[in-house]
């Protein structure tokens, strides 16, 4: 404010406009330039102070000093409403630089995360990659040891075949070359034998055929006037003639009558006592055979018939044996009442007691049962109508009713579009459905399969109730050792005088044999009922192979370790073969 005042060349200030508006003197030019030279030569110049006085006398004296004071006031307000405003656009823009810092430290630390997860993803997929390779390492490594064993079995098949091939063909030369001297030794003494009799045989062949000319001769003029005279001597006599041909005509018909008279009893005999080519096997008896069994013919007749027998001998889930127990006193009620019997499909792995059930159901309903199979249906080729036919005549007659179990049933009953059916299974197939597409109460159909997929659409048409037989669990694995162990170790009847008793070891053993049977029912995973009854025969074998029949833990281990492994070595051989059915066979 007081710039102007004191220094000589700077702006002038708001006081001194308003001095300058107010009229004040400022003084003369001359007296200036006579002061600049009094003082030009001290180095002080008191004129800026002078002109300061009287600056301050005039403003003293003047009516707008407070005008100018209050205009210098609001000079400072404005000069310090500007450095406020500054200062908040300056807070303003400090504001603005912790935001952005904060927000680059924001960007710095998500970009810093980012960056660990994808390093975590990148080494999470390295340890995967890694974890791929050793696992690849070790399939193909098993893979490898396969190949090679299989391949060495190969090559010892191929040198097993190769030397019974060497053998058959050098015994073939050896039969060739002693059937070549054979056939030479005796061409040479027949060559012998006809050189030395030529000539006699060459005179015996002249008289031999002189005489039988003379004999032919003879014979022909004897027989042209015998038959002549007979001919005359029967055209003139009108008798004889009606006589004659009556005879041959009764002659003729009787041996037409003969022939169908023939064929019609041998077809009621066949249908009624004989048993059809296709079936198997039967419960259904014949004349001549309860003649030959009476015994076996009177416990039939007078045996009853219980639900329950169905199950004999067949352990199955409880779930599945009482839908079985079911389905039996089912049939045997439809026996009882005459109603139409229902078809029946099990399916299902091998060996799992399909066949055991269909007899015990036949036995507990009171049916006569008979078993044919599939496959022997296609070698019979057109035949094989004809022998459809008669099996269903046969169960026709059967007085009880008859269950008709067809085991492998998919063997000839598969589906008519595929390109593999041959014409003759086409046809007989056709004879089948005709011949079983109406309710009957004479027979009960029950199928047999592994692979029921196959069936024609018009079979599965006439299959009214589905069972299917899995492989045994635990729990029947166990039940089924126990009941072979029984069978074929603990009460195993030995025949003739000779016969020793196997001793089970670990028999009563305190709970010793109960720990046997859950570790052989454990380690039998996957076998079937078949397998686990040849299981048992096969320890009942090498208790007889040990000096005093003795069946000990150690040889139930180590056998059942050998059938686990052929188990294996099967499997193998199937996936090998590129096996792909339902079921392994």
């Amino acid at each position: 404010m007081f710039g102007g005042l004191f220094g000589g060349g700077g702006p002038k200030s708001a006081g001194e406009a308003a001095l300058q508006g107010s009229g004040a003197p400022t003084g003369g030019g001359d007296k200036k330039s006579k002061k600049q030279d009094e003082y030009k030569g001290g180095g002080f110049d008191p004129r800026g102070l002078e002109r300061a006085a009287k600056a301050a006398k005039v403003l003293d004296n003047s009516p707008n000093t407070k005008l100018i004071y209050d205009v210098i006031q609001e000079e400072l307000k404005t000069k310090q409403m500007e450095h406020q405003v500054q200062a908040a656009q300056y807070q303003a823009y400090q504001d603005q630089l912790a935001v952005e810092r904060v927000s680059k430290e924001a960007d710095e630390q998500r970009k810093t995360l980012a960056a660990k997860m994808e390093q975590g993803k990148e080494m999470a997929k390295h340890n995967d990659n890694l974890e791929r390779q050793r696992l690849v390492g070790q399939l193909n490594a098993k893979k490898q040891l396969h190949e090679q064993e299989m391949k060495r079995q190969e090559e010892l098949a191929q040198r097993q075949a190769q030397l019974k091939r060497k053998n058959i063909e050098y015994e073939a030369e050896l039969r060739q070359k002693t059937e070549l001297k054979r056939v030479e030794e005796e061409t040479k003494g027949r060559i012998r034998q006809e050189r030395d009799n030529h000539d006699l045989r060459l005179e015996q062949a002249k008289l031999e055929a002189s005489e039988q000319r003379q004999t032919v001769l003879e014979g022909i003029k004897l027989a042209g006037s015998t038959l002549g005279e007979g001919a005359r001597a029967f055209l003139s006599d009108k008798e004889k003639m009606a006589a004659a041909v009556a005879t041959l005509s009764a002659i003729a018909l009787g041996v037409y009558s003969a022939k169908v008279g023939t064929g019609v009893a041998g077809r009621y005999i066949e249908a009624r006592l004989g048993k059809p080519s296709l079936v198997r096997e039967t419960s259904r008896s014949s004349v001549l055979a309860d003649l030959r069994s009476p015994v076996t013919t009177m416990k039939r007749l007078i045996s009853t018939t219980d639900a329950s027998e169905a199950l004999s001998g067949v352990v199955l889930e409880p779930t599945l044996a009482e839908r079985l127990s079911r389905v039996a006193t089912s049939t045997a009620n439809t026996k009882r009442n005459k109603a139409p019997f229902r078809h029946l499909l099990l399916y299902g792995p091998p060996g799992t007691g399909k066949t055991m059930f269909a007899k015990g159901l036949a036995r507990s309903s009171g049916l006569e049962y008979a078993i044919l199979t599939g496959g022997d249906v296609a070698p019979l080729g057109r035949d094989a109508v004809t022998e459809i036919h008669k099996v269903f005549d046969w169960a026709n007659t059967s007085k009880k009713g008859l269950l008709l179990f067809i085991d492998e049933s998919d063997a000839f009953l598969r589906k008519r579009s595929t390109e593999n059916i041959s014409e003759d299974l086409r046809n007989a197939l056709n004879a089948f459905l005709y011949r079983t597409g109406e309710p009957t109460d004479k027979f009960m159909l029950v199928y047999a399969s592994n692979q029921p997929e196959q069936f024609d659409w018009a079979v599965n048409d006439r299959i009214d109730e589905m069972v299917e037989f899995d492989l045994p669990g635990l729990e029947e694995r166990r039940r089924m050792i126990d009941m072979y162990l029984g069978k074929y170790l603990r009460n195993a009847e030995g025949s003739g005088s000779a016969a020793k008793k196997i001793i089970v070891e670990f028999e009563g053993e305190g709970g010793e044999y109960d720990k046997i049977l859950d570790q052989a029912a454990a380690r039998t995973d996957g076998f079937s009922g078949r397998e686990i009854a040849k299981l048992a025969i096969a320890w009942q074998a090498s208790a007889y192979g040990s000096s005093d029949n003795t069946f000990t833990s150690q040889l139930l281990d180590s056998t059942l370790t050998a059938h686990i492994d052929q188990k294996k070595r099967k499997e193998l051989w199937n996936e090998a073969a590129g096996g792909s059915s339902m079921y392994l066979k």
